[in-house]
């Protein structure tokens, strides 16, 4: 098994960002999602409200970001060391998080945008926002704005089994790309649906090594077209019909960092992928 591509999200809920090569760091790869919209009442704001942010391409750079989007002049933006403090929770029922406010610039490029009041914050310090849920030993607590955990690996073989059960039923929304589950590191060389076997395992990638701590439930962001903001019904549909347990329908494999000394390690595109345990 090898690493067949890498992504971040540099502003949750935005274009993501391919990669050839990312530092693993305790709360997830360097540039993901690190930066979020949030409301008046420091809210996420994310595609479910607002299907527009697939249009939204940030780059991030040491020290800071740049914003673009179809018809608005390309934002520059520093990282916010001394800027307003905020509490910013991604959903919610979460508790909040120390963030630091971009500033009014960034704001008003996002009000233009969105058609309504919103912020952009920088987790400057992700220690002091956390997984919400108990980690394994040895794994790191930390967490970027992720939904629920540092990274997201997705399998080739699991999306092309996906799409020809689509092909069966003679949908018309099939084939999906791989973007519509929005996954960190994607693997190739697995079986179909092997990754759904690696929980509670550890996972060698490249240089870092991971826990898989559970599938990922998947929400409504998956029926958003990430190229064009349109919403199908697919995949919740077959995956509801094929990969439903419990409440969940399930797509891809959710990761935590276990805890290593020393400098952050990188994973690659072309990395081998190995199940240790």
């Amino acid at each position: 098994m090898r690493v067949a591509s890498i992504h971040t999200y540099p502003v949750k809920g935005c274009r993501r960002t391919d990669r050839d090569t990312a530092r693993v760091e305790p709360w997830g790869l360097d540039g993901d999602r690190r930066w979020l919209i949030v409301d008046e009442q420091g809210l996420g704001l994310t595609q479910r409200e607002h299907r527009e942010l697939v249009t939204v391409r940030a780059v991030s750079r040491p020290g800071g970001l740049t914003l673009a989007a179809p018809g608005f002049a390309p934002l520059d933006l520093a990282e916010p060391t001394g800027g307003e403090e905020l509490q910013a929770r991604v959903f919610r029922s979460r508790p909040p998080a120390p963030v630091r406010a971009a500033g009014p610039e960034a704001d008003d490029w996002l009000h233009r945008l969105l058609g309504r009041a919103a912020r952009l914050v920088w987790l400057g310090d992700p220690t002091g926002n956390r997984v919400p849920w108990p980690v394994p030993a040895g794994s790191g607590a930390e967490l970027n704005f992720a939904d629920g955990s540092p990274l997201l690996l997705a399998n080739t073989a699991s999306l092309d089994a996906f799409n020809g059960w689509l092909l069966e039923s003679g949908s018309a929304e099939g084939p999906l790309p791989m973007d519509r589950f929005r996954p960190n590191v994607v693997v190739s060389g697995a079986a179909p649906w092997a990754e759904g076997e690696w929980v509670g395992r550890r996972i060698r990638i490249g240089g870092a090594v991971f826990h898989a701590v559970g599938e990922c439930g998947r929400c409504l962001v998956a029926t958003i077209d990430q190229e064009t903001g349109e919403r199908g019904r697919e995949p919740l549909w077959m995956l509801a019909a094929r990969r439903k347990v419990g409440q969940k329908l399930l797509f891809g494999l959710q990761l935590t960092v276990r805890a290593e000394p020393g400098e952050g390690p990188t994973v690659s595109v072309g990395d081998t992928v190995q199940v240790l345990d």
